[in-house]
């Protein structure tokens, strides 16, 4: 997949080579996508866990579309500490349930399953590409552990983690 270069109208988190802060890529990242649930509204467990995805979304430069939306799940589960069995855990939750039962009642299932399907030609090879690039991996980014990162620059985050060449 092509790397993402900004253009006028993309925010400079989606920028591999940005350096900006994470806290300054969030701030960005939240008024770009007004739609998106913050954190900060929702009751502290599932709060906490909104605000860790969002910061890996500027992290590893994914916007909120369905395509990338599908490459974060297996991004973040081989690359930092949200393994596929915390996310297991974390998915069986009320809040995270309701979320799933709004977006349904809001866009409809068959809205959803076409989303995914739109889009399945080209996550594939991206997400066994990504298996491969990081299936030996010993640094893992921090999940809920984010904020220690927030004052650093998106650039020497995903340099120190080794991220640029999954983004």
């Amino acid at each position: 997949m092509p790397k993402k270069q900004p253009t006028k109208r993309q925010p400079r988190y989606l920028d591999q080579t940005s350096t900006q802060t994470l806290e300054e890529g969030l701030k960005e990242y939240y008024a770009a996508n007004p739609h998106v649930t913050l954190p900060s509204t929702q009751p502290t467990e599932f709060g906490n866990i909104l605000a860790a995805l969002d910061a890996l979304h500027v992290i590893y430069a994914c916007d909120t579309g369905m395509y990338d939306e599908l490459r974060l799940l297996p991004m973040s589960w081989w690359t930092s500490e949200c393994t596929f069995k915390k996310y297991l855990s974390m998915k069986n939750s009320p809040a995270v349930d309701q979320m799933y039962d709004d977006m349904i009642r809001e866009k409809g299932s068959l809205w959803l399953y076409r989303s995914v399907l739109k889009v399945m030609p080209r996550l594939v090879p991206t997400v066994v590409s990504l298996w491969f690039k990081t299936r030996d991996r010993k640094k893992q980014l921090p999940f809920f552990g984010y904020t220690q990162l927030l004052d650093q620059s998106l650039l020497k985050i995903r340099q120190d983690f080794d991220l640029l060449p999954l983004i």
